[in-house]
């Protein structure tokens, strides 16, 4: 019950209203003066020293310990007396050694407020300062030099402060927190660590800049997911583009609704101002709109008309829909009163109110409302084989509207499979990026130059089986750190508990899903 007290004589034990209080004494064996070395057991008398140990039975444990004070037999010693110290207690500490351990297993999860808390329940009553500097104790693992090092940024404060993570992208282990993501620091601390091999990283300039400098002969590896969620922007952006092909294949007879006609008239005013001569300063004062619009609808050769799908709710009138379209196309003047009385006598329990904003917005003669171009992205985006039959048929006939659709999916698809590494996928690379150039797709044009411009870690990427995975999930957990604290410590703190952590287990090393899974 008491091992770490089994350095003294414990005189006796009593347990009164919560706490367990062990008297107990110094064993008398000669004790070494501290600065001379020399043994004595010469006592020139005694004091008391009350420390905390680990809690028993729920309740805490105090120790009261007699102590000698010792008097030095040299006679030119700088110390002619000295107190003894108790054994398994640090100098000027009121607690046992095995107790700052258990505090520290907890304050390292939950830091200071909420560490405190649970301290308590557990029968260790600390302070949150008292917490806080138990884990600031903590030694830090030795640093060391990773084979395959992962870089990743992390927010300290969104859109304004990022620091940068490092960690060993084989086995998950921190390796080190730099206070800010650019190059500069990046290069100074590669420069003190030499022996890295592969640095995975995202498609950061100041990253790959900081690489090229300090490290010339390591391999740069780009991040597939970061390929894959560059290209998913790219092909959203895409299928809006397209949304006058795709919108009417679903509902040929549903207009475009408010949003693609005041889009078409704004269209048409700013090219008939700019034809008379005017200005797109005076253009935007004449329509009171923002500078930027007008620049955005003089560049465009003729009106977009992007078609957004109701997002309508389930109502009560949805049952009675055919009903209300065959007694609306036999007599388009029918009130809604008759048709409010026809519905309730098969069963309706909606409101007069409830039918005239189902007839109003269209839902009685719309047949499949049009999809949106998050929900075509997404299904060109996922894989065939996790795909639903009416989802398969849905993007096929989608796919169909125009030859640049159909061109979307094809290389869409092809890119996918080269998130596999393997070799020769650098290759592959080359001639995907060749079939995406001679197609009409302007924003998968952007996408592959920048494939070109970091060629290099892109290929490196496609054919070695290193990513940076492990790093965003050491982002992840930084995160659940960042709001634990509320924002209240600063970035030594944070530092500190990042580096505290262990590797990451086998069982989460890989990051996010498969790509088009």
């Amino acid at each position: 019950m008491f091992s770490g007290l089994s350095a003294l004589v414990v005189e006796g034990v009593t347990g009164e209203r919560g706490v367990i209080r062990v008297t107990a004494r110094i064993r008398e064996d000669p004790v070494p003066c501290p600065v001379c070395g020399t043994p004595t057991g010469r006592v020139h008398g005694f004091h008391h020293r009350t420390v905390a140990d680990v809690p028993v039975d729920g309740r805490r444990v105090v120790v009261s310990a007699r102590l000698r004070r010792l008097v030095c037999p040299v006679l030119g010693c700088s110390r002619q007396t000295f107190r003894e110290q108790v054994p398994g207690v640090e100098r000027y500490q009121r607690r046992t050694t095995r107790l700052p351990d258990q505090l520290g297993s907890v304050v390292k999860e939950l830091s200071g407020r909420a560490g405190a808390r649970l301290c308590r329940v557990l029968a260790c009553y600390v302070s949150r300062s008292t917490a806080l500097r138990v884990l600031m104790r903590q030694a830090l693992p030795p640093p060391r030099v990773p084979r395959v090092l992962g870089v990743d940024d992390f927010a300290l404060k969104r859109r304004h402060r990022y620091a940068t993570a490092l960690i060993d992208a084989e086995t998950g282990e921190r390796i080190d927190v730099l206070p800010d993501c650019t190059t500069q620091t990046l290069v100074a601390w590669l420069r003190e660590h030499p022996g890295i091999e592969y640095v995975c990283r995202d498609g950061s300039g100041s990253y790959s800049e900081a690489i090229r400098q300090a490290l010339p002969e390591a391999v740069p590896v780009s991040d597939r997911w970061h390929l894959w969620s560059n290209l998913c922007g790219k092909v959203l952006a895409e299928v809006r583009s397209h949304a006058v092909c795709w919108a009417t294949v679903v509902n040929p007879a549903r207009p475009g609704g408010m949003r693609e006609q005041t889009t078409r008239e704004r269209w048409h005013q700013v090219h008939k101002l700019l034809g008379q001569g005017v200005g797109l300063l005076e253009c935007a004062r004449r329509l009171d709109v923002a500078l930027n619009t007008v620049k955005r609808y003089a560049r465009m050769t003729e009106p977009t008309a992007e078609r957004r799908a109701p997002r309508y709710k389930p109502t009560l009138v949805d049952p009675y829909r055919d009903h209300l379209r065959r007694r609306r196309a036999e007599d388009p003047a029918v009130p809604v009163t008759h048709l409010l009385r026809e519905i309730k006598e098969l069963g309706c329990t909606g409101s007069a109110n409830l039918l005239v904003r189902y007839i109003t917005q269209g839902r009685a003669e719309g047949g499949k409302p049009v999809t949106t171009p998050q929900r075509f992205a997404r299904l060109l985006l996922t894989h065939p084989e996790n795909l639903r039959d009416k989802d398969t048929a849905l993007l096929r006939e989608l796919s169909a509207a125009c030859p640049e659709i159909t061109e979307l999916a094809c290389v869409t698809g092809k890119f996918a499979q080269l998130l596999t590494p393997a070799e020769g996928n650098d290759t592959k690379l080359t001639d995907w990026i060749t079939s995406v150039r001679s197609v009409d797709l302007p924003h998968l044009h952007s996408f592959s130059n920048g494939l070109q411009l970091d060629r290099d870690a892109v290929d490196a990427g496609l054919t070695l089986p290193f990513h940076n995975g492990r790093t965003e999930g050491v982002n992840t957990r930084t995160k659940r750190i960042m709001r634990q604290m509320h924002g209240r410590a600063g970035l030594p703190l944070l530092r500190h508990r990042i580096l505290l952590r262990g590797p990451l287990h086998s069982a989460t090393t890989d990051y996010g899903p498969e790509p088009r899974s």
